[in-house]
């Protein structure tokens, strides 16, 4: 075997694990995704408190500007980058685990709702089992954006995230009896 199909057998096993490793994570994200009881107090105030403004402030904890200002100022160190990058990751990781579990109480309530229901609405069971899917494999890729970030490589994207959380978000309000909006 030569050095050169060598070197193209082993690029196609890294690429293959990778691919493998996510679609493990995947596959554990939505086995998670779908598993978790919630707790739902389904009224208009705790609709209201799932607003998408609880989520504004990390949308821009890894805008580029930040660091490029760092990096100007006197007595910077490439380390001082890592550990800027390393703050913001886990600023954003606790982000994304309340937006999970505001994710997740929606979709359960949804649920919940569904069943109470006088009329079935295949519809929206279906779009619901879709934005769960969509949700899941966009967290998985959240969280490889943020290692890769992590380590000064890409950026990463949560807006889609915050996006399909807030259409849901939306979905629940339309879903929720008009007189319990009278109060709120």
């Amino acid at each position: 075997m030569t050095l050169h199909n060598t070197l193209n057998l082993m690029g196609f096993l890294i690429a293959a694990s990778v691919v493998f490793v996510g679609l493990v994570l995947v596959l554990v994200k939505l086995t998670r995704h779908f598993a978790s009881p919630q707790h739902l107090p389904v009224t208009a105030e705790w609709i209201e408190e799932l607003s998408i403004e609880r989520y504004r402030p990390m949308l821009g904890l890894l805008n580029q500007e930040d660091l490029q200002l760092l990096r100007t100022q006197p007595g910077f160190t490439p380390q001082m980058a890592t550990s800027f990058r390393i703050q913001r990751c886990q600023l954003v990781q606790e982000y994304l685990r309340h937006l999970d579990s505001d994710f997740k109480r929606i979709c359960m309530a949804l649920k919940v709702l569904m069943v109470q229901a006088e009329h079935d609405r295949p519809e929206l069971a279906s779009a619901l089992v879709r934005n769960q899917m969509t949700f899941a494999y966009g967290m998985v890729m959240v969280q490889f954006q943020l290692v890769l970030y992590r380590y000064g490589v890409g950026n990463v994207d949560v807006t889609g995230l915050v996006k399909l959380f807030d259409g849901l978000r939306l979905q629940l309000r339309t879903l929720v009896p008009a007189e319990s909006w009278a109060g709120a």
